[in-house]
C-alpha cells in the first residue's frame, strides 16, 4: 500500500518515497502544448505546489519519476530546458521582508544553475533579467518560469493598505521583467490564492492567461471522487463514503466537484470527521471585515453573483463575496449564460467549511456567558425530538449572549440564528425557493421532517403574526409535501426592544 500524500509538495520526494500519487499529467500535457503563459488561483493546501514541482521535474526531463503516468510515452524526453521557481511562502511584514526574500530566491536559483551573481547589485528587477538572460546563454534553451503563491506578501500585510501597497508595487515590478524577455521564455505558471487585476498587479503581461475558471482545467488540482476511489480504495474500506463526501467534497471550478486533498487525506490517515483545513488558518482579516461592513452571512448560502465578481481582488476595493470565494470559504454550485454574461449561485462547499465558518462568526458574535458546543447540542436535539417550544428558549438564550453591539444591525438577529443551525450541523436550505417567493430557511432532518421558518423584524404590535401567515399564504410548504412530517414557524424580533415578540408555529403533516 502507498503511503498517504500528507503535506508533501516535491514531487521527486513523492514518487522517491513511494507516497500515491494522483495523476495529474493530461492536464500539464495539454497546459503545455497549448500555450505559453498561464496564471491558477485556487484555495490554500489544494496542490498548487505540488502542479508547479512535477511541472519542473518535467521540463527538467526527469524521465525516472513519470514511469507509468500518462505523460511518460507522450513526452519528449530529450528536449531538457532550464527552470526558475520562485516560490513566496515565507510570511513577511513589510516591504524590506519582501525585498529579502525576493533575493534570496533569485540567488538560490543563480546557486543552482551555478551562475555567478553580482554581489553589488542588488535590485531585484535587474537580477531578474539577468538571471534569465545567463540561463537562456548557458543552456541555449528557453526558460521555464514557475511563480507559487505570488500573491501572499500582498496577503500577509491586508490589513494594512498603505503597507500592501507598498508590497503590490514592488511585486509588480518584479513581474514586469517577463512581460519585455518573451524571447527567452519556454513557459510561466504562476499560481496564487486571490486573482489580482492584471491592471493593478500584472501590468503589461497580458499574454497571461487565466485559467482559474477554465472548465478543461477544473481539475487539474484537487481530488474528483473518481480520483478518490481509485488511488486510494485500499484506505476506503469500511469508511462511509457518502460521509466524507458530505464532509469534504464540493469545491468547483466548473468542471467536477472536488475534493481538498489535505482534507481528506487527513481524515484517510486518522478516519475521524474533522475540520482539518480550517483549522490550519481563517485569515483574520476577512473575519474582521464581516464584522466592519456587518455583513449578513445568510445571504451567502445561494447567492447569484457574475463572473466579474469572482475574477477581481484589489487591495482598495475588497469585495466580501470575492474574496471568500478565492480563500475557498465559497464555490460554484450553478452556472448560467445570460444576455449579461456568465453568472454563478455560490454557496458553502460542504459542511467542514459550512460549519467552521459559522461557528467562527457565532463565536465574534457572542460574549462567551454561554458553551457553543452546549447550545448546538441542545438544538440539534430540539429538531431530532419535534420540541418546538424549546427551540425558542434557545433562541432566547442565543439572543442573551450575543453582544450589544451587534444588535443594532437588525439582521444580525437572523444571522445569528442561521450561524447556530448551519454549526449545529443540520441540513439547512437559506432562501428556499419555491414558485410563490422564497423561504427564510428550511431545515430538514433525517429525510423526514421539514421545518419552514419565516424571520420578520417589526416596529409594531400590529404587525405580530405576519411571518407565519406569509408561509400559508404563500404556500411554501406545498414544495415539501412528500415528507412525512412538516412543520410551520414563525419567528418575530421587535425593531427597538431587540426582543424576540413573537414564535408560533403550526404541524400541518
Amino acid at each position: 500500500m502507498r503511503k498517504l500524500p500528507i503535506g508533501i509538495s516535491d514531487f521527486k520526494e513523492l514518487i522517491k518515497g513511494n507516497y500515491t500519487y494522483v495523476d495529474k499529467t493530461k492536464y500539464i500535457y495539454k497546459l503545455i502544448n497549448e500555450g505559453k503563459y498561464y496564471f491558477l488561483s485556487r484555495p490554500r493546501r489544494f496542490g498548487k505546489s505540488l502542479l508547479l514541482s512535477t511541472i519542473r521535474y518535467l521540463f527538467e526531463g526527469k524521465k525516472e519519476l513519470f514511469k507509468g503516468l500518462y505523460i511518460e510515452d507522450k513526452w519528449n524526453w530529450e528536449d531538457i530546458y532550464p527552470v526558475i521557481r520562485i516560490s513566496f511562502a515565507k510570511d513577511i511584514k513589510n516591504k524590506k521582508e519582501l525585498k529579502k526574500l525576493l533575493n534570496e530566491e533569485l540567488e538560490d536559483n543563480y546557486e543552482k544553475n551555478n551562475i555567478e551573481i553580482s554581489k553589488e547589485e542588488k535590485d531585484v528587477v535587474y537580477r531578474l533579467k539577468k538571471l534569465i538572460k545567463n540561463i537562456n546563454k548557458k543552456y541555449e534553451k528557453k526558460v521555464a518560469i514557475l511563480v507559487d503563491e505570488y500573491d501572499k506578501p500582498i496577503l500577509d500585510v491586508i490589513e494594512n493598505k498603505e503597507e500592501a501597497e507598498q508590497v503590490k508595487k514592488e511585486l509588480k515590478a518584479f513581474y514586469s521583467v517577463l512581460k519585455d524577455l518573451d524571447e527567452y521564455i519556454k513557459f510561466v505558471l504562476v499560481t496564487g490564492v486571490s486573482k489580482f487585476s492584471k491592471v493593478s498587479l500584472f501590468s503589461g503581461l497580458n499574454q497571461l492567461e487565466d485559467i482559474s475558471l477554465n472548465k478543461e482545467y477544473g481539475n487539474i488540482c484537487g481530488y474528483t471522487q473518481q480520483e478518490l476511489e481509485y488511488y486510494f480504495k485500499d484506505y476506503l474500506e469500511g469508511i462511509d463514503k457518502e460521509e466524507i463526501k458530505e464532509w469534504y467534497n464540493g469545491y468547483s471550478f466548473l468542471s467536477d466537484r472536488l475534493y481538498n486533498p489535505f482534507d481528506v487525506l487527513l481524515y484517510l490517515k486518522n478516519k475521524r470527521l474533522r475540520s482539518y483545513w480550517y483549522e490550519t488558518g481563517t485569515p483574520g482579516f476577512l473575519i474582521k471585515l464581516i464584522k466592519e461592513k456587518q455583513y449578513n452571512i445568510s445571504r451567502l448560502e445561494g447567492l447569484r453573483v457574475n463572473n466579474s465578481l469572482l475574477s477581481r481582488f484589489d487591495i482598495e476595493e475588497m469585495e466580501i463575496e470575492a474574496l471568500m470565494y478565492q480563500t475557498g470559504y465559497l464555490t460554484i454550485r450553478e452556472e448560467y449564460n445570460t444576455e449579461y454574461g456568465e453568472e454563478y449561485i455560490v454557496g458553502f462547499p460542504n459542511k467542514e467549511v459550512k460549519i467552521s465558518f459559522n461557528r467562527n462568526i457565532l463565536n465574534e458574535m457572542i460574549n462567551g456567558r454561554e458553551s457553543l458546543d452546549e447550545i448546538f447540542y441542545r438544538v440539534r436535539g430540539v429538531f431530532l425530538k419535534e420540541e418546538i417550544e424549546k427551540l425558542k428558549e434557545e433562541l432566547e438564550i442565543l439572543i442573551s449572549n450575543i453582544s450589544y453591539m451587534y444588535l443594532r444591525e437588525e439582521s444580525n438577529y437572523v444571522v445569528a440564528f442561521f450561524s447556530m443551525l448551519y454549526s449545529s450541523g443540520l441540513n439547512v436550505i437559506t432562501e428556499d425557493n419555491t414558485h410563490k417567493g422564497r423561504i427564510d430557511l428550511t431545515v430538514i432532518v433525517n429525510k423526514s421532517i421539514v421545518y419552514i421558518m419565516e424571520f420578520k423584524v417589526i416596529a409594531k404590535e400590529d404587525e405580530i403574526g405576519k411571518a407565519l401567515h406569509q408561509i400559508k399564504d404563500k404556500e411554501y410548504y406545498k414544495k415539501y409535501m412528500n415528507y412525512p412530517k412538516i412543520y410551520l414557524i414563525g419567528i418575530e424580533f421587535h425593531k427597538n426592544t431587540k426582543k424576540l415578540v413573537n414564535f408560533e408555529y403550526q404541524k400541518i403533516k
